[in-house]
């Protein structure tokens, strides 16, 4: 049997339940406040909350202090009395300490088990969001998407693209006449951005077994929900990175699974911390479609949570659609910051018995300003809440304890090891070795076929003799083709001479933001 979500207690002397309706919990929320206000615990409450209503929760380690989950808080804690009084004011009878299911995730397969996409999944639109592509040269990256449909070359990691862009920039006087103008400066400068990413660690990301969505909205054998905690401490190190990932997460969930319209409690909870970093210089056209996303996908049973320090970090038309808030205390030392704090307050429905405005300046360290929506979808009363204790761990669990969860983890071994079918990569390669066997074998006909006379002649004329360029080049050839350039280059010139129009079939680009 669900029952709403507990978090906290309002109205005066905090005696008041606060409570999350999860029939409403699709609807999306928003976490906000200033550095140090209480964000991090009101999201391990709520992941508590949703795991115990058997709803798995996708949520972002930024710093590392979230794996706590997976073990039970302790009496021997130094915050233990602190906790219990504060379940007692509030009046939380049945508080207790517990742990939950948790399943560890990495994009370097450090601290979790390794999650991966192809770069077929993640789209052109997506990709040029990561590496900060002009106009111009999206517009390259989208005629490699449409040349690897067409010519049957999957993109499943980074070297995939790498040796395609090459096969593009030595064929960009052909696809120019077909696709528009393709430059080679163009091209340089995506792989040269290619290459910061790859420095960057996005090499782990890219490629096979890929991230099968089923994996992340399991419950356990007592029915609750999964958690899984993606470590993120070290990808913050990218932003761009991580953002991209975690929208590619949302599109491929809204891709996938099923409508479903408004179900009893969502099938899955996904909370985005810094959500600026979503939004930082994104493109219109990026900020539209994650709005697209934010307003379909609750049909999905998906219920969306931005965890920012501002609410003015998200657009407008996003926020609008955030209808469970927990806002923090917020600082306002400059007039923009004055400005952000009225507008904040202006989104909530007012409380006769305060100010909220005056609300969000004062609340203290675990005290937030709250309001969930109620029967109907309506938006309930703002109130000063005091958020309840958490029930596991404060703090993260020792390398040990994450170790031997990984281990018994039911992903284990799953996904550990890299897979490298055949791809872009070695299709071309492919060819270019066939080419380069191609032209040695014709170049030895050819000189087979010569008359001593002619050979003579041939000598004469030539200021170096040919048979001494013919090894030379057959020697270059062969090592050339032995290097993932070198193959790709051998194999570029003969696709000059005419075998372009080979078309293999291939599945077609999915994805939300893969068709553009």
């Amino acid at each position: 049997m669900t029952q709403d979500i507990f978090i906290g207690g309002g109205g005066a002397a905090y005696a008041t339940p606060q409570f999350l309706n999860i029939g409403y919990a699709n609807r999306h929320g928003l976490i906000a406040g200033a550095t140090g206000t209480g964000k991090t615990v009101t999201l391990q409450i709520l992941a508590e909350g949703f795991s115990a209503q058997g709803v798995p929760v996708f949520l972002s380690d930024v710093k590392g202090d979230l794996s706590g989950l997976a073990h039970s808080g302790s009496a021997a804690h130094k915050l233990h009395d602190a906790f219990t009084s504060r379940a007692e004011k509030i009046g939380f009878d049945s508080y207790s300490y517990d742990a939950f299911p948790v399943t560890f995730w990495d994009l370097y397969g450090e601290q979790g088990h390794p999650v991966r996409t192809t770069v077929s999944e993640m789209g052109p639109l997506l990709l040029s969001q990561l590496l900060g592509l002009s106009e111009a040269q999206e517009g390259i990256l989208n005629i490699a998407f449409r040349v690897a449909d067409e010519d049957g070359l999957p993109l499943l990691d980074l070297k995939d693209l790498q040796a395609l862009l090459v096969w593009i920039g030595e064929n960009a006087r052909d696809l120019s006449l077909r696709y528009g103008n393709v430059s080679t400066a163009s091209v340089g400068t995506i792989q040269r951005r290619l290459l910061v990413l790859e420095n960057q660690g996005a090499a782990d990301l890219f490629g096979e077994p890929a991230l099968a969505l089923e994996d992340m909205m399991r419950t356990n054998q007592d029915g609750r929900g999964m958690i899984n905690i993606l470590a993120a401490d070290k990808l913050m190190g990218a932003p761009k990175l991580y953002a991209t990932f975690l929208l590619w997460l949302l599109s491929e969930l809204f891709e996938e699974l099923p409508e479903v319209g408004d179900p009893d409690k969502p099938k899955l909870v996904f909370f985005f911390d810094e959500a600026h970093l979503l939004f930082d210089d994104a493109p219109k056209a990026l900020v539209d479609k994650v709005e697209q996303v934010a307003r379909l996908i609750r049909s999905k049973g998906v219920g969306v949570y931005f965890i920012t320090q501002n609410p003015a970090d998200v657009p407008e038309d996003i926020l609008g659609q955030l209808g469970n808030r927990v806002q923090h205390a917020l600082r306002a030392f400059t007039a923009k910051d004055q400005k952000d704090l009225r507008l904040a307050a202006q989104t909530y429905r007012d409380n006769p018995a305060f100010s909220t405005e005056e609300a969000i300046r004062e609340v203290g360290v675990g005290e937030a300003v709250t309001s969930m929506l109620q029967k109907k979808g309506v938006p309930g009363i703002v109130e000063r809440t005091l958020i309840r204790p958490p029930s596991s761990q404060l703090g993260p669990i020792d390398p040990a304890e994450r170790a031997t969860l990984m281990k018994s983890s039911p992903m284990a071994g799953k996904y550990d090891t890299r897979l490298d079918r055949e791809s872009a990569f070695e299709i071309l390669r492919a060819r270019a070795d066939k080419a380069a066997a191609e032209a040695a074998k014709a170049e030895e006909q050819a000189e087979e076929a010569e008359t001593p006379a002619l050979r003579e002649f041939n000598n004469a004329r030539r200021y170096a003799g040919k048979g001494v360029n013919r090894s030379t080049s057959r020697g270059q050839g062969k090592s050339w083709s032995r290097e993932v350039g070198g193959a790709v280059g051998s194999v570029f010139i003969k696709e000059l001479k005419g075998t372009t129009g080979r078309r293999i079939v291939r599945g077609i680009l999915g994805g939300l933001f893969k068709g553009r």
